[in-house]
């Protein structure tokens, strides 16, 4: 007889059926969350739990000079991590902490602390690190076989930037951080272009994590970046260095910075913002003097913020990034804009007595009696501000705004680099609405707004190349990884802002200014150099100048412009005294590389450097004949000249002293080198053959009153006979502009 399940039962089954039903849809509906919802996520948690996904750095793209000469390139380097889950006890951690801290030279307690992280699987100890490095942690990591290092310590390849010329172009260039990540200049510019795509090696790994064999792994190459070919040369480049970093020496000025573009083009050919610093060392402060001062702060918080606070500053590119009154420099913007709108002309006259009145303000000039009678040439060759206000006056706000607009001082250049300065109306410059009177007399001598070296130049070289404003560049093309151009700049005409007849006005004024006005010191023999020379005093602050040089050449066929900037300079502080004659030795040395023709005036002929013709092998005699032009200085008692000094072809100037020699092992006659600061031209030379040396002269020589001031082998130093020392010549009368 069957028994009916009591209604308990019955009822303890129903409750079983339903907990069983809810556990199946709870079941079923985390299937579904995990599998539907979270499936991508849980996926990718189970790839990284049964795949290891190396990361294989992209090889960097060079950077080249307009000569195909590296600046910047990446080589072969190692990463170094960490397994954190694979350290098995303290034994082992101390062994791995103390090899990694005394090869790599990292950090202690931050190897301590990710050495701690033993729930994760990778933590980065060190990147770029150099092949011998790595073969020392090898031999370290075999010498402890037995601890089984190789299990926690891993070794990867990676890449490390190197920059063969240290400083070189620091500014311009940028450098990269250890993620190999640009900052600044070009690495930072052009980050993308330059990085690549990172390879990947992914491996297979077993249920306690390691590795698998390489059946399971998979190789995805890396693709290098591009490389870049900048528009400098390096030869430019390097003549603009060594003015700046003597000009700082000479100055005692805080910076110095320059600019020389192609006027065609807008190609910027060098640039430079001295101090500098490393590129190989970017994080050491490069000024010791600040860098001990530094050091010398006790407050740990407040000596970090100065370190970041210089090192900031070193970095920065201040030919772009700031900003100065440009001063009498703008005055060519003022000029040029007058003439086209044909409110002056070339018989445009006015008589300056020292001061005008504007408004409720009078305004000086920097000759206290006045100019007098004054041609419109002659108020741009002498600098003068009433002459310029009156100037301004006569285009009015409107029209003065216009070609402030025009030349390109409201905008960004749009250079290829970053963190250009953005102007701003109503802080940086006036805007026409809220222009005064007042403002514009102020502004039509280059004060009271700012610009920045870049905007200043490319405004100049509108003038220069016919009143076309060009963007201003520094990469000229793209390479692929097999050295094939892949992309080329095409230079940019913004617009046309002047006539060409005006700027071909405007430049012969210019050149004006360089033969007898202020900027005479920017003078060069044998080329036509058009300029303007500024004097400002800083926004803010009473006596603390910066003096500049702006112009171009050769004037009747540009073919280079040129900015000199020297951030207070103490003592004197005059573009025309301080700026110019930098400006000077520059274009001579770079027209000169660019084999550009001197063509010699005959008043300049009597001071141009001869060449010291070639006398080894010729018997005494003859060499006395060949050097007939020359004093010749005959040591030994041989018949024929074993040697000479200076060597032939030396730049010396004619009357000057040549010393042979005809025996073997004659000990070279030597001399005290002589004092020629402070001298003219006749009297320098005279005192340097006295002595037994030759001179060379070098800055200008079109002027009566020119005076040596620097000179290329130090008085008082032992030198050998015959040697040719350079001296530099500028003139201190009427060369000031504000």
């Amino acid at each position: 007889m069957k028994t009916r399940p009591s209604k308990r039962t019955a009822t303890r089954a129903k409750w079983a059926l339903i907990l069983i039903s809810v556990a199946f849809l709870y079941g079923i509906g985390g299937l579904f969350f995990a599998s539907i919802v979270h499936g991508e996520e849980n996926r990718l948690k189970a790839e990284r739990n049964q795949l290891s996904d190396t990361q294989i750095a992209a090889q960097r793209g060079t950077i080249y000079d307009s000569n195909m000469k590296v600046l910047a390139k990446s080589a072969s380097a190692w990463l170094v991590y960490i397994n954190p889950s694979k350290i098995k006890d303290d034994a082992q951690k101390e062994l791995v902490v103390s090899g990694l801290c005394s090869i790599l030279g990292v950090d202690e307690d931050s190897v301590r602390t990710k050495a701690a992280k033993t729930k994760t699987g990778y933590q980065k100890i060190a990147g770029e690190v150099e092949t011998d490095v790595k073969e020392k942690l090898q031999a370290y990591i075999t010498e402890h076989k037995k601890e089984k290092l190789s299990t926690v310590i891993g070794i990867d390849p990676d890449t490390k930037r190197y920059y063969p010329y240290s400083s070189f172009a620091s500014t311009i260039i940028g450098f990269t951080n250890a993620d190999d990540q640009g900052v600044g200049g070009i690495e930072m510019q052009y980050d993308e272009t330059l990085t690549g795509v990172s390879g990947r090696i992914i491996t297979a790994k077993n249920a306690r994590q390691g590795s698998m064999s390489s059946d399971y792994e998979t190789t995805y190459d890396a693709k290098p970046g591009e490389s870049l070919v900048l528009t400098i040369d390096e030869v430019i480049q390097y003549y603009l260095e060594q003015s700046l970093s003597q000009a700082l020496v000479d100055t005692g000025a805080k910076y110095a910075y320059g600019i020389v573009m192609d006027v065609d083009t807008g190609a910027v050919l060098g640039m430079t913002s001295k101090p500098d610093f490393d590129l190989n060392n970017p994080r050491r402060i490069s000024n010791q003097t600040l860098s001990d001062t530094i050091a010398a702060i006790t407050d740990e918080k407040q000596r970090a913020q100065e370190t970041t606070n210089a090192l900031y500053a070193q970095w920065r590119n201040r030919v772009i990034s700031d900003t100065y009154e440009p001063g009498s420099v703008f005055k060519t913007v003022v000029v040029a804009g007058a003439l086209e709108e044909g409110v002056v002309d070339l018989n445009t006259s006015y008589t300056c007595v020292g001061h005008i009145k504007v408004g409720d303000r009078v305004r000086h000039c920097w000759k206290t009696g006045g100019h007098g009678h004054e041609t419109l040439t002659q108020g741009l060759m002498n600098s003068c501000n009433p002459f310029f206000i009156t100037i301004g006056q006569k285009l009015g706000k409107e029209k003065f705004y216009k070609y402030f607009d025009a030349f390109g001082l409201t905008e960004k250049t749009g250079i290829d680099l970053p963190a250009e300065y953005a102007p701003i109306a109503g802080k940086t410059f006036h805007s026409l609405e809220d222009m005064t009177i007042s403002d514009l007399a102020a502004s039509s001598f280059g004060q009271s707004f700012t610009v920045s070296p870049i905007q200043m130049i490319t405004a100049v070289n509108t003038i220069a190349n016919g009143g076309k404003l060009m963007q201003p560049y520094v990469v000229d093309s793209y390479l692929d990884s097999d050295g094939n151009v892949v992309k080329k700049t095409v230079p940019t005409v913004k617009r046309q802002v002047v006539s060409e007849k005006t700027a071909s006005t405007v430049a012969n004024m210019m050149e004006q200014v360089v033969s007898i006005g202020t900027g005479k010191n920017a003078y060069v023999a044998g080329y036509h150099v058009a300029g303007k020379t500024g004097t400002s005093e800083k926004l803010g602050v009473e006596d603390v100048y910066i003096a500049s040089f702006a112009g171009f050449a050769p004037a009747d066929d540009p073919q280079i412009s040129i900015l000199i900037a020297i951030d207070e300079p103490v003592g004197a502080h005059g573009g025309g005294a301080v700026a110019a004659p930098i400006a000077g030795r520059l274009l001579e040395q770079i027209l000169t590389y660019l084999n550009v023709e001197p063509q010699y005036e005959d008043s300049e002929i009597s001071n141009i450097s001869s060449v010291a013709p070639s006398l080894v092998s010729l018997s005494v005699s003859e060499a006395k004949n060949t050097a007939s032009k020359f004093t010749v200085r005959v040591v030994g008692n041989g018949d024929k000249v074993i040697s000479q000094t200076p060597a032939a072809g030396q730049q010396m100037r004619k009357g000057g002293v040549i010393v042979v020699y005809t025996e073997e092992n004659t000990p070279k006659e030597t001399a005290v080198v002589p004092d020629l600061n402070n001298l003219s031209i006749s009297d320098a030379n005279r005192r340097a053959i006295d002595a037994g040396f030759n001179i060379r002269i070098s800055g200008t020589t079109n002027s009566g009153e020119v005076l040596s001031y620097k000179q290329s082998l130090a008085a008082g130093t032992e030198a050998e006979k015959g040697s040719v020392i350079t001296v530099y010549f500028k003139s201190n009368v009427n060369v000031q502009d504000a």
